[in-house]
């Protein structure tokens, strides 16, 4: 099953499936909602589930597809909003800070992907795509700004960035903190 930008739009059913999923895998855990929840809360029936997503292993994936659409229009949002090259290389902290006051559990991919080791999983394909995603991203930003070695810079920032996302939910004040590091670690990379 196709849950890419290419799968169809969602039905009203289908979408409050896929809300209620979220819901779900992102409070409780994936291994902890089963199917059987996720239809109750959603108000349809299993067949329905089945028959719009073909597994749960086919909704976990459409769930993170979802949160992955959305968190890039953040990121890009930022980019967007920032003023100059050198200020959108961090623009991915920006975005985070502003996402962890909605979502306070820590980062749903790398939850999924704690929950789902197994490669071929399609979770933990959209998961492992989306941090890949970020880490090219933080290159090319990188790169655009002018910043020496943009790519050995990406590696830094996007280990930052992960770490976090991981202590976000401990509320240490790291994505603050993070953020600072990283205007730094963008400054002397362009000034080289």
């Amino acid at each position: 099953m196709d849950i890419g930008s290419d799968a169809p739009p969602l039905t009203p059913a289908g979408r409050r499936i896929v809300d209620a999923a979220e819901e779900l895998f992102y409070g409780r855990g994936i291994t902890a909602a089963g199917v059987d929840l996720i239809a109750e809360h959603s108000g349809v029936t299993k067949r329905t589930l089945y028959n719009r997503f073909g597994s749960k292993d086919n909704l976990v994936a459409a769930y993170l597809a979802e949160r992955d659409r959305r968190w890039r229009s953040a990121v890009r949002a930022a980019v967007d909003a920032s003023d100059g090259a050198e200020e959108a290389v961090t623009a991915p902290f920006e975005a985070l800070r502003s996402w962890t006051t909605t979502y306070t559990r820590g980062c749903a991919f790398l939850n999924a992907l704690a929950e789902l080791p197994d490669p071929r999983h399609p979770g933990h394909r959209v998961a492992a795509e989306q941090k890949r995603w970020l880490l090219g991203l933080f290159e090319e930003l990188a790169a655009a700004a002018g910043c020496h070695g943009p790519a050995t810079l990406a590696t830094r920032l996007f280990v930052l960035h992960e770490g976090a996302v991981a202590t976000a939910p401990l509320s240490l004040g790291t994505v603050a903190a993070a953020g600072d590091l990283a205007r730094a670690l963008v400054r002397a990379a362009v000034r080289r």
